[in-house]
């Protein structure tokens, strides 16, 4: 019998009987482990309902036990000794110092600085302040002892969430707006929170991930009864969705990311706030490329993998074949002395589906997670788009607190008040708990995807942020992709011989607009590129026409976007293209033949004809002539010609006279005879040969 089984028959965990199996000295991994038929009177004895173990059921060699209680998550240990909830450091304070008081890692520790506003970088060092205001999301009280030193003044506490940062002894105060030293990472990562032990379990989050057209999409249809699939483009899931579905009274968040390689970031973002990852692989498809990519991003992300072998249906499907695909990527079978959960199905016909939600409720039973509800919110963006009726939109994903309408919130540089929030189906609701997805309306502009969220006490706070925050990023990002001045655009355009494709960028959400210049960064040549003179969220309008038609030649590219009827006229007066996508398979490949369209044309030489010099001919006004027969080809008049002696070149001209007979000819074919002569050259031999040489252009290799 499976772990899981007798956790149904006994109404427990699976958790529980995998620590009595455990005590008992057996062991177990996964909840499909297989419990030995002699242990199970004595499993039955401890966790039956309202049966208390009979010393005479339990052997000799095994001493009798209470009832297994369920242990809970601990706090991370604090660095020093000392209350469980304070954390006692020196300065100055290492990032790495810090993240192991913390428990975690050092780039936690960097996302959550810049999710404040601060930028640092490996081997910088953590302000005091900085310091309690990472702590006080960690749930610690950070104390920072510092050696006395006369002249410095003693920091005054600030209640504000972000202050100026506070330096250490021996190092002066560096003005806020100064530049950083050290750029910041490229992208935020997501931190993994930790709430106290006695905090409520939250919904578990589970991700969906997988190649393209591997049946992630159909999977969650089959789970929630509805059918996204249809209303994407090329039936491609080109966006992050987020669901909750009721499984036996309990709610599991689910997110559904794309597959295409070219959303490798938004995978990677679906990877870091996930409890679950549901790795769908086709079991008559086998494993891909963005297969492995996928269990890459949640191995890094340290969170258990369900792999779901998909479309079992099929006649060629072979899940022992997956299986051994996969166990070369450490991703072995438990029956074949691993850990990993194997739960074959088929989305489509919906066989296999209770099995696998049944395992995703034991695994999050294994993985308890939980999150304190009574707190300002924090969490993640999932999506942002630029809706033209309600303005900004985004998707958050709360991970810890309760985010209500009417709350003041940020997000990087973006900061509002929630004036309206809905959950997936487009209800309105007034709050949202940990491991809800709700989309919010209020943000000032739509904010990037993956950007950390948190409420704060008002507006006027919110802005004092999103400002430090956009402050930072400007100081440290030596790039920025955004509308350049015209002076900065025609020096683009001069730069050495090198020529550049100008694209402006608009797509529906934040997500595409990322994923998209991700995959364009991947085109190259080495002698044409391209630049992204601006990208942004919502229609094309007059102001990306009007920038177009300063910086030609540049192509306006809308990707799941319309064209607003002033942008269509000023785009026909000003002859600026315009060009509209829904798949980005076809966004891409278009690029990529506009690229190749700039590179210069290469032509090479060829023998059209040849003709040989069979007799001579003297005339006064012309010189000589030769009269010859076409052997292949054709020759022309006026093209150029080879007189070729004994396999050497001799003479190279022009074909000035052609005649057939007594008329002048511009082409004599193969088989007929012809007269000829060349202009400067006299000195045909009978038995020469003539080559028509002409041009023609040589296909380039493309981008």
């Amino acid at each position: 019998m499976r772990v899981h089984e007798l956790a149904k028959e006994l109404g427990v965990s699976g958790r529980d009987i995998l620590l009595l199996l455990e005590e008992l000295g057996v062991g177990g991994k996964t909840a499909s482990s297989t419990v030995p038929p002699e242990q199970l009177p004595i499993i039955r004895a401890r966790l039956g309902k309202g049966r208390a173990p009979a010393p005479a059921q339990v052997p000799a060699a095994t001493p009798p036990a209470p009832r297994v209680v369920r242990p809970v998550p601990a706090a991370p240990a604090p660095a020093a000794e000392g209350p469980s909830d304070v954390i006692r450091l020196k300065a100055p304070i290492a990032i790495a110092d810090f993240a192991t008081a913390l428990d975690t890692d050092a780039d936690v520790v960097i996302g959550a600085a810049a999710g404040m506003g601060e930028t640092l970088a490996e081997g910088d060092v953590v302000s005091p302040t900085l310091a309690v205001l990472i702590g006080e999301q960690w749930g610690y009280t950070v104390e920072v002892e510092t050696a006395p030193v006369a002249a410095e003044p003693e920091p005054e506490p600030e209640p504000e969430p972000v202050a100026v940062p506070v330096a250490a002894p021996s190092t002066p105060v560096v003005p806020e707006l100064e530049a950083p030293t050290a750029p910041a990472a490229p992208k935020r990562v997501v931190p993994r929170r930790v709430a106290p032990p006695d905090a409520p379990v939250r919904p578990p989050v589970v991700t969906v991930m997988g190649h393209v057209d591997h049946g992630k999409t159909t999977l969650l249809d089959a789970i929630r009864e509805t059918n996204v699939t249809a209303q994407e483009a090329g039936q491609i899931t080109q966006h992050i969705g987020a669901y909750q579905v009721d499984v036996r009274g309990r709610t599991i968040t689910f997110i559904d990311t794309p597959g295409h390689e070219a959303f490798t970031a938004m995978r990677a973002r679906g990877a870091q706030v996930t409890d679950i990852a549901i790795l769908v692989v086709a079991a008559d498809d086998g494993v891909m490329p963005q297969t492995i990519e996928a269990a890459d991003h949640a191995k890094a992300a340290g969170v258990p993998v369900i792999v779901a072998v998909n479309k079992m249906d099929r006649p060629e499907a072979s899940a022992d074949y997956i299986k051994q695909q996969l166990s070369e990527k450490d991703l072995v079978p438990e029956e074949w002395g691993g850990d990993t959960i194997y739960a074959p199905v088929s989305a489509l016909q919906k066989t296999g589906i209770e099995d696998l939600l049944e395992m995703i409720l034991i695994v999050a039973d294994m993985n308890e997670a939980r999150a304190v509800r009574d707190k300002p919110a924090e969490g993640v963006v999932l999506e942002a788009e630029l809706d033209k009726r309600r303005g900004p939109v985004a998707t958050l994903l709360v991970q810890e607190g309760t985010v209500r309408t009417g709350d003041a919130i940020v997000a990087g540089p973006v900061s509002g008040k929630i004036r309206a929030m809905m959950d997936e189906h487009g209800k309105r609701i007034t709050e949202a708990g940990p491991s809800t997805p709700v989309q919010v309306i209020g943000l000032s502009e739509a904010p990037e995807a993956s950007e950390l969220f948190q409420v704060v006490a008002n507006e006027r706070e919110a802005r004092a942020i999103a400002e430090r925050h956009r402050i930072a990023t400007r100081a440290s990002e030596p790039i920025v992709i955004g509308p350049r001045s015209l002076a900065e655009i025609s020096r683009l355009l001069a730069l050495g011989e090198m020529k550049v494709l100008n694209l402006i960028l608009k797509a529906d959400v934040q997500g595409s607009v990322e994923a998209i210049t991700a995959a364009l960064s991947q085109l190259r040549h080495e002698e044409v590129r391209f630049e992204i003179l601006h990208s942004g969220v919502g229609d094309v309008n007059e102001s990306d026409v009007s920038l177009a038609s300063a910086s030609k030649p540049t192509v306006i590219i809308g990707f799941q976007v319309g064209v607003d009827t002033p942008a269509k006229r000023l785009a026909a007066d000003e002859g600026v293209q315009v060009r509209r996508y829904d798949v980005i398979y076809d966004l891409l490949d278009e690029v990529r033949l506009l690229m190749t369209g700039l590179l210069e044309t290469i032509f090479e030489e060829y023998v059209s004809g040849r003709a040989e010099v069979r007799a001579l001919f003297s005339s006064s006004r012309i010189g000589t002539i030769a009269g010859c027969y076409v052997l292949e080809g054709h020759l022309l008049r006026g093209a150029k010609v080879r007189v070729m002696r004994k396999g050497q070149a001799v003479q190279e001209g022009t074909l000035t006279g052609l005649r057939h007979l007594k008329d002048d000819m511009s082409e004599v074919l193969q088989g007929f005879e012809c007269g000829l002569s060349m202009q400067s050259f006299n000195g045909f031999v009978v038995g020469d040969t003539i080559e028509c040489l002409e041009q023609r252009e040589v296909r380039r290799p493309g981008v």
